[in-house]
């Protein structure tokens, strides 16, 4: 017996005996004669079972059926309602525990990046946080190489693959990331780039020796009798100031031509990306290519199983690199957190946000389980349950109501005696 049901069972006994007592000081005023003491004393223990009758069947009824006539259909109370109370359970949780006010509140009372702060810069926290975070990494490791999992994976990324639309998602794509001129600034970082490499010496070396090669292929007798390396030279500078005057010229003009020919090229591209059923065939082929090729797919496969060799070596290692640079980080932004208030109000309104967008879809679910849950317990399981941990303190009604019975037996004696002592005053 648990000591929850020995408490109770001890509880029911002292309610039972207070019951027995009153039951017993009555019965004996009976063969009592008659008299203002014994008179009193029945009326009291009188009242004080009608007391104990009555709080025992108002405390019996809310769990049990009480087989009196036309009383009994009010007993059973809690099994009889228990869907009634499954779901008024579940929106008492919701209403009080996780409306989106409460959740809000909570987060800017108690400063969740504060905490977050001193936990992370506390001594050894971050240390074992990527512990077992590299542990848990490692059953993912194991879990993916069972041969089952992979199978799935494998047939889950065709089964993704087969409803992309490469060309028209990169036509998507690439109409997203040139929307408002962005690509303008694609093309102004390509000539910074260009220009950048015609200034390096090795290039206009690579030029002029290009230039040499030519007149060599194509001129072998006029290169005999001219100065070649010279004019290398000469023609590589040549080349390189006018193709860096032209990058300096369309860096500079935002409405130059070549930058709307740019324009009118990407446009068209993306349509064709989109519409043009040659480069959604082409999609398809690498499409095709990407889901069957048996080279490509061994030459992933052999990646990958090199990069998971190395991982499950490098977390079984006591310097493993990967905890090292966990710690490191969670180190570095508990102490970011503490020394940034910007930072950490920032992280908790976006904690805040999260929670109200959050806490409505979460609500509904937990109250759903919760009502989900209790309708399907078993009645008598959960009247059962519920006497076993209130059904103690409800049995202090029994014993009150006798307590209270009698001294409003008392009370009524001593009223209905005043008419006899009147008289006599």
């Amino acid at each position: 017996m648990t000591d929850k049901r020995r408490e109770l069972e001890k509880s029911k006994n002292i309610a039972m005996l207070f019951l027995a007592a009153a039951s017993i000081v009555f019965i004996i005023t009976l063969l009592l004669p008659g008299g203002f003491w014994p008179e009193l004393v029945k009326a009291v223990s009188e009242a004080a079972m009608v007391g104990a009758l009555a709080d025992w069947f108002a405390v019996h009824a809310l769990f049990r059926r009480v087989p009196i006539p036309l009383l009994s259909r009010h007993t059973a109370i809690i099994p009889k309602n228990k869907d009634k109370i499954a779901d008024n359970l579940a929106l008492f949780v919701k209403d009080k525990f996780f409306d989106v006010e409460s959740i809000a509140g909570l987060i800017r009372k108690h400063d969740p990046a504060k905490l977050l702060s001193a936990w992370l810069t506390a001594p050894g926290n971050t240390e074992n946080f990527s512990r077992h975070l590299l542990r848990e990494a490692e059953r993912i490791l194991d879990f993916i190489e069972d041969a089952p999992v992979q199978r799935f994976m494998t047939r889950a990324l065709h089964a993704t693959l087969a409803k992309v639309d490469l060309s028209q998602s990169a036509g998507v794509i690439l109409d997203q990331l040139t929307k408002d001129g962005r690509h303008q600034a694609l093309l102004d970082e390509a000539l910074v780039q260009c220009a950048g490499l015609l200034a390096n010496p090795d290039t206009q070396e690579l030029i002029a020796g290009e230039i040499v090669i030519w007149l060599k292929q194509d001129h072998p007798l006029k290169e005999k009798v001219l100065p070649s390396e010279w004019i290398g030279r000469q023609g590589a500078d040549i080349a390189v100031n006018a193709v860096s005057h032209l990058i300096a010229e369309i860096g500079s003009d935002k409405n130059h031509a070549l930058r709307g020919r740019f324009d009118v090229f990407t446009k068209r591209f993306i349509e064709q990306l989109k519409d043009d059923p040659e480069f959604i065939a082409k999609g398809e082929q690498i499409k095709t290519y990407l889901l069957n090729d048996p080279t490509l797919y061994l030459y992933l496969k052999d990646l990958w199983g090199s990069l998971r060799a190395w991982l499950k070596e490098d977390l079984r290692r006591s310097d493993s690199l990967l905890h090292r640079n966990i710690a490191d980080a969670g180190h570095w932004l508990g102490k970011t957190l503490a020394d940034d208030p910007a930072f950490r109000q920032s992280v908790n309104q976006h904690l805040e946000e999260a929670a109200k967008n959050m806490a409505p879809d979460f609500a509904d679910f937990l109250t759903r389980h919760i009502s989900d849950t209790v309708k399907n317990w078993d009645s008598r399981e959960m009247a059962q349950q519920i006497e076993l941990n209130i059904g103690k303190d409800l049995q202090w009604i029994r014993i009150n109501g006798s307590i209270v019975g009698g001294l409003i037996g008392l009370l009524l004696f001593l009223i209905s005696q005043l008419r006899q002592w009147l008289p006599h005053l």
